[in-house]
């Protein structure tokens, strides 16, 4: 690990008043939850997005649906939020005005102590009614075809599916953090999945640094000021020993 980018981004960091931070896939896996787009590992290697991620496959079978996200609820209540889940709400303590934004769908920023988090994507701990929208929440066995408490309705995952839009008020806010933010951090993204691999261009052009956490290259890869080639668990906790030694 380059020591001299771990301690250009805990200074940038140490710095800053305002910091947005954006994660994708890489910060999940390295808890042990399984990637999308992975060529080799990712699920829509092995499953048909069309068969199970879409409201068009839900409304032609929803057992078969809710069987898939069953299982991926089950796999979530085996994992942990890792070191870098927690190094990241320790840094919301720190830092006045301190946005993550999250196209993970684990939860497991939440579960680390994370207070002030956008989750463009949804999440697989939730399940919402399809007339009334109540919530359900925890990852409890709701049963093959559950029914909101409410109304009996049927219930479906509280993630976002292809061909659905993203929630307007996250992406608003996700937007206005980027804009504001003197540091924009991005760990574990590929940068491909839009509007998300927007947000650091944004804060690029209103003058933010923008530091890049990731083990390879990515579309975004230029913007950034500073570059740990790393994983996101060791890179977070570096970066974090390296600002505590400077601030004390």
């Amino acid at each position: 690990m380059d020591s001299q980018a771990i301690k250009q981004a805990a200074v940038l960091l140490m710095q800053a008043k305002s910091v947005c931070v954006s994660t994708g896939a890489g910060m999940s896996a390295e808890s042990g939850m399984p990637t999308f787009r992975d060529d080799e590992t990712g699920l829509w290697s092995k499953f048909n997005p069309d068969e199970l991620a879409t409201p068009q496959a839900f409304r032609r079978d929803p057992v078969k649906v809710w069987a898939w996200y069953r299982w991926r609820r089950q796999e979530l209540a085996k994992i942990q939020p890792h070191a870098g889940h927690i190094t990241l709400a320790e840094w919301e303590q720190r830092v006045p005005d301190f946005v993550l934004v999250t196209q993970n769908i684990d939860g497991l920023h939440h579960r680390a102590g994370s207070k002030n988090v956008l989750e463009l994507h949804g999440r697989l701990d939730v399940a919402r009614c399809t007339f009334c929208d109540y919530q359900v929440q925890g990852l409890e066995d709701l049963g093959p075809d559950p029914a909101c408490p409410l109304c009996q309705k049927r219930l479906r995952p509280g993630v976002v599916w292809f061909n659905e839009p993203l929630p307007g008020e996250a992406i608003e806010a996700a937007f206005d953090a980027a804009r504001r933010c003197q540091v924009f951090l991005l760990i574990g993204t590929s940068g491909v999945v839009q509007p998300a691999a927007s947000l650091a261009g944004v804060a690029k052009s209103m003058g933010a640094a923008v530091i890049e956490v990731n083990p390879n290259a990515t579309e975004l890869s230029y913007l950034a000021d500073a570059i740990v080639r790393a994983g996101c668990r060791d890179a977070l906790t570096e970066i974090d020993a390296a600002w505590r030694r400077m601030a004390s």
